[in-house]
């Protein structure tokens, strides 16, 4: 079970790495920007803290605490202005330095102890926790994603409506 453990959470991490693209795919600049008011957050600010988040925790996951010196989680959340392809190469940033992260690892590495914030976990609860916090801030992108284009959103899953001609579509496949 655990050599299945590492494959399935870098697939649950490609999923919502997935649903960020094809969201972020959908908008353009101003979207990606645009603030409901000044106290929420941004798409753009979201992935500046995701980024932020993945390159401190990735970065020596197995040696040095996921809490780096050099990051600094407040300017995450301040409102820039930017371009769509700069916010893409943050994104992609993160998410290579993620995956670059998990597939170093072993099923041995599994029962480590790394740290975050001083505090010490297993790698599979670091995992874990990771899996828990990626794919929160990823529902709101997709969230403030719809927001943004209403009508014309793209669904990512089973468009309203459709669930009892998918669910038929897929028992009719053989197991």
């Amino acid at each position: 079970m655990q050599n299945d453990y590492l494959k399935s959470a870098k697939t649950q991490f490609e999923y919502y790495k997935t649903l960020g693209d094809k969201t972020i795919a959908q908008l353009d600049e101003a979207q990606l920007f645009w603030q409901y008011n000044e106290e929420s957050n941004s798409i753009a600010m979201i992935v500046n803290h995701l980024s932020g988040n993945m390159l401190s925790r990735w970065t020596d996951f197995l040696t040095s605490d996921g809490e780096k010196e050099w990051r600094n989680r407040d300017e995450e959340f301040e409102a820039t202005k930017g371009t769509k392809e700069e916010l893409l190469n943050k994104w992609n940033k993160g998410w290579a330095c993620l995956f670059d992260g998990i597939n170093a690892l072993t099923t041995a590495d599994l029962t480590k102890e790394v740290f975050i914030r001083n505090q010490g976990h297993t790698v599979t609860e670091a995992i874990n926790r990771q899996l828990a916090h990626y794919p929160y801030h990823i529902g709101q992108i997709v969230f403030l994603g719809k927001m943004c284009i209403n009508q014309n959103w793209q669904s990512l899953s089973i468009p309203k409506g459709n669930s009892d001609s998918f669910n038929a579509e897929m028992f009719a496949k053989h197991k």
